[in-house]
């Protein structure tokens, strides 16, 4: 469908201020995470959708779709994180040369102790910034935008 002049200026204003709209707070909350020395907000995003996962876990290739931010070097990332003992990898049943992603009890204790610092940064980022209204209208609008796409 072709946008006129009058639909295009809104539709690009509109995607413009959303990408730096997320820039704006994901930079925001990058440095409380740094500022209380916790790992970057990739770290936190990967335990959750693992500790979301349970005693299963998931692939790689599971995990990587879960997550919200784009994660251009899972295997580095899941390289970190196993090291330093937060996510193990275990054999998959389905697949001899798999692997699944568990996290560990220090994982889980990370992921709280880094939500103590990115819940408060999400509301300072962000929140604090919108009325009750306009977060309700935001949410609902980029609800139906999500929906609309996955049901493509």
């Amino acid at each position: 469908m072709q946008m006129s002049a009058d639909q295009e200026a809104p539709v690009v204003r509109a995607w413009a201020r959303l990408v730096k709209s997320q820039r704006i707070a994901l930079a925001s909350i990058q440095r409380a995470l740094k500022a209380s020395d916790l790992p970057s907000l990739e770290w936190y995003d990967a335990l959750l959708e693992l500790e979301r996962a349970g005693e299963q876990g998931l692939r790689p290739y599971e995990l990587e779709r879960n997550m919200l931010l784009a994660q251009y070097n899972l295997s580095r990332l899941v390289e970190r994180m196993a090291k330093s003992g937060y996510v193990e990898r275990q054999a998959c049943e389905d697949d001899g040369r798999g692997q699944v992603l568990v996290i560990t009890t220090a994982g889980k204790a990370l992921r709280r102790r880094m939500w103590h610092v990115y819940g408060p940064a999400i509301a300072q980022a962000f929140g604090d910034r919108l009325s009750a209204g306009e977060a309700v209208l935001l949410d609902e609008i980029l609800g139906a935008y999500i929906k609309r796409s996955q049901d493509e």
